[in-house]
């Protein structure tokens, strides 16, 4: 990495700081009290949020509606809660996470679209 290269990315926001923008700042890290788990978030928020969530070319609500459909797809429902939630903080709206997740349907299956829109109800309806 060259010093031009090594200078934009000392720039870059911290990959705690990016988590909290997609989630706002009541979402503190769930390590909380937990040291067995501590080491996983602590690698996650370096490499995923700091990383993946960090890179140019794709704005941090977009990221989340590939992460939201992602989850969704893949069954994966209590994180899929978490981002959905994140999502509207971006400024999705319901509208249109239902109509993403109703999408989901087509590819992932019924029943995997089913379950993410009875996620996205129960935030809605339970908040």
């Amino acid at each position: 990495m060259n010093e031009r290269q090594q200078v934009a990315q000392d720039a870059r926001p911290s990959g705690a700081s990016i988590r909290q923008r997609v989630f706002g700042e009541a979402n503190g890290p769930r390590t909380q009290g937990d040291p067995f788990l501590a080491p996983f978030f602590e690698t996650a928020i370096e490499h995923v949020w700091g990383g993946v969530w960090n890179r140019p070319g794709l704005d941090l609500k977009y990221r989340s509606l590939v992460v939201v459909s992602a989850l969704a797809a893949t069954g994966h429902n209590e994180e899929l809660k978490t981002h959905l939630r994140g999502a509207l903080n971006l400024g999705w709206t319901v509208e249109e996470l239902r109509e993403a997740l109703l999408q989901i349907g087509a590819y992932a299956g019924f029943s995997a679209a089913h379950e993410a829109l009875d996620v996205l109800s129960e935030i809605v309806t339970q908040g």
